[in-house]
């Protein structure tokens, strides 16, 4: 006998109960949603139907779109940096909405190739959370291009302006003055 799923019986869908906020980028049909945190490859993505349906649930028309959307979602993970390939995986195990996941092997790690990448992905160190996010918001600007709309947004540089434009041009006089061992005015003082 087989338990049942998220989402079937008794058993609460989690994917039904998501807000939209909760994702990287929502259509009228479907959303992408990201992990919770970074990962250990550079991209894991799941795409989702918006209607509580399985894979052989779905009529023609949303079908026809789930073409459209892998080959849309595949692209736009391949056109990040270090970015070989995109592994397509349906397991249809935990839930009975309609998922699919979406993971990029590094560049060059040839032993990541296979089914081994779900399974490298919680073992790897993570990618740094800005690299991370800027490359989820790379991915629903990207899809946003065709339709829908974009909830990730690239990290915010954090820098503050000098309190006073003098006292930075006098620490860089200083730092130059100790780099160089003496300045001009000094070594005009040693002259007879």
């Amino acid at each position: 006998m087989e338990p049942p799923r998220k989402g079937e019986g008794q058993r609460e869908c989690t994917a039904c109960s998501a807000p939209d906020d909760a994702y990287i980028w929502v259509g009228e049909r479907w959303r992408v949603r990201a992990m919770d945190r970074p990962t250990g490859l550079p991209m894991v993505l799941i795409l989702e139907s918006r209607s509580h349906l399985d894979l052989g649930d779905l009529p023609n028309l949303l079908a026809a779109e789930l073409g459209v959307m892998t080959v849309r979602l595949e692209r736009a993970i391949r056109s990040l940096d270090g970015v070989a390939r995109v592994h397509v995986n349906r397991w249809g195990d935990g839930s009975s909405h309609f998922h699919m996941w979406f993971l990029a092997r590094p560049y060059g790690r040839l032993q990541l190739r296979g089914t081994f990448l779900s399974l490298w992905d919680s073992i790897l160190p993570p990618i740094s959370e800005g690299q991370w996010r800027e490359n989820l918001a790379m991915v629903a600007a990207w899809l946003a291009e065709f339709e829908g709309r974009p909830l990730a947004e690239p990290p915010r540089i954090q820098w503050q302006a000098p309190s006073s434009l003098g006292t930075a041009a006098a620490a860089d006089t200083g730092a130059k003055e100790e780099d160089e061992g003496s300045s001009v005015i000094e070594a005009a003082d040693e002259l007879p």
